[in-house]
């Protein structure tokens, strides 16, 4: 049974109060990737983790007419091909 998983093991901060205590450290240390669990009376509150950017939404298309490929585009230069053998 394979157990690697990609997702990294929260570490559990107790109390709302001691996230603001070390938030810079927090927030310095899920830039790093890792992720926490805030919690407040003991229940998981919410979760602090790295900014994934979303990638971009691909539209096929867009530069329709913009581009120019010129006539001759395919037609290689003189000795051009003898230089290569």
């Amino acid at each position: 049974m394979n157990t690697t998983v990609d997702t990294p093991i929260p570490k559990m901060i107790q109390s709302i109060s001691e996230a603001k205590a070390h938030f810079s450290a927090i927030v310095d240390e899920a830039s790093g990737g890792k992720v926490f669990v805030i919690c407040r009376a003991g229940r998981p509150l919410v979760t602090v983790s790295p900014y994934v950017r979303p990638s971009p939404v691909r539209r096929p298309g867009t530069l329709k007419g913009k581009i120019r490929i010129a006539d001759d585009f395919d037609a290689l230069p003189e000795g051009f091909a003898e230089a290569f053998g």
